[in-house]
């Protein structure tokens, strides 16, 4: 009875301690920069040969469980669309999540490269390895560049109004404009 009830407060202390939260990755601004142009070039090169054997071999032994078949197949949609990443070399990211360390001891990012007529965003994980940080995971996708406008407002139709039909009309519905994201640049 006396050990259940240890199990059962041990369990109880394990259930409320929340996952640590992620800090902050002690990695400075060049070393971001290598890291997030050498992976999306890595990409890029390998969306226009069609081999993925240099994608996967940079990787941690995470990301490595996937065949160069299967990232073909992953990418395929990036290359179909022949999306060129080359602009990353020269344009600077802005980051929407800073370099953190996650509870499970990789260091995850995301931001975009605000190139025209579209961004190019990226969410990128990566591992420890050999005192190196190697790509783990990679998602990329295009967005709009730049803050979309609202759409202009409807013209108003003006109905003259009877005593009975100002009770039947519906309430005015209120839009918003739609949010932006904050940019954090990357200093």
């Amino acid at each position: 009875m006396l050990a259940a009830a240890l199990m059962v407060a041990a369990a109880a202390g394990h259930a409320e301690t929340p996952p640590p939260a992620p800090k902050p990755a002690q990695i400075d601004r060049n070393g971001v920069l290598m890291l997030v142009r050498s992976s999306l070039l890595a990409l890029d090169h390998a969306n226009k040969t069609g081999n993925y054997t240099v994608l996967r071999d940079i990787g941690a032994p995470g990301f490595q469980v996937n065949s160069a078949a299967r990232l073909g197949e992953i990418f395929a949609k990036l290359r179909n669309d022949n999306l060129d990443l080359s602009g990353v070399a020269v344009i600077d990211p802005q980051l929407n999540l800073l370099p953190q360390i996650e509870a499970n001891g990789l260091m995850h990012l995301a931001g975009f490269f605000p190139s025209v007529p579209n961004q190019v965003n990226f969410d990128l994980a990566f591992a420890p390895v050999n005192g190196q940080w190697r790509l783990f995971g990679i998602s990329v996708s295009i967005g709009q560049s730049g803050p979309a406008a609202p759409s202009p407002p409807e013209p108003r139709v003006e109905q003259k109004q009877t005593p009975t039909s100002a009770s039947k009309q519906p309430a005015a519905v209120a839009k918003s404009a739609p949010a932006t994201k904050p940019e954090n640049a990357l200093k």
